[in-house]
């Protein structure tokens, strides 16, 4: 497998954040199988403030780009699910242009 970690922000709005851990709480059957189905073996999403770090896994050898792709074209559930997301969040500063998570670079392992 390989692991790759990723950021993004939440609007600075109390109750964008507060409906991103609410949605979060359960999230949707239908998203879950997606992510799965498309090659993620584990995922976590970490929050400090508005901030956002998302660790995930993913089966080896697969692109993540075409990772989350597959996930976000396969069911309209899903298009429902990012669509509502994305309206809370906002790239975080720094990110290319067109890069909502921003794949972080790592510094440092401890083995």
């Amino acid at each position: 497998m390989s692991r790759h970690v990723l950021t993004v922000d939440l609007r600075d709005d109390p109750g964008a954040i507060a409906a991103y851990r609410e949605h979060h709480r359960r999230v949707w059957p239908e998203v879950q199988e997606s992510l799965r189905r498309a090659g993620v073996r584990h995922m976590e999403i970490l929050i400090h403030g508005r901030r956002l770090v998302m660790i995930l896994e993913v089966d080896n050898g697969l692109d993540l780009r075409r990772v989350f792709a597959d996930h976000a074209g396969s069911h309209p559930r899903v298009q429902e699910w990012e669509r509502i997301m994305r309206s809370l969040q906002e790239p975080a500063s720094g990110a290319s242009p067109g890069e909502w998570w921003a794949v972080m670079d790592p510094v440092f392992h401890l083995p």
